[in-house]
């Protein structure tokens, strides 16, 4: 699987963490406990999987930035 597209699907993710999170603070309706149930298994997993998908798309700003000094 190319870097683009895990990078596109991390972001994909990260995006659905941060509609949840905006759900928490503005209608305290958390999305994730809703469907999977309270820290419960499968959505401690996807609370571990937007963490890690914020995570990885920390390095997209070593990339971007890296990408400037190529065209200069």
């Amino acid at each position: 699987m190319s870097t683009k597209v895990i990078d596109y699907i991390a972001l994909t993710i990260a995006i659905i963490g941060a509609v949840n999170w905006g759900l928490i603070g503005f209608f305290r309706f958390d999305l994730v406990a809703f469907l999977f149930g309270s820290m419960t298994l499968l959505s401690r997993i996807i609370y571990a999987v937007v963490g890690i998908c914020g995570l990885y798309l920390i390095t997209l700003f070593g990339r971007i930035g890296g990408m400037g000094s190529d065209n200069a």
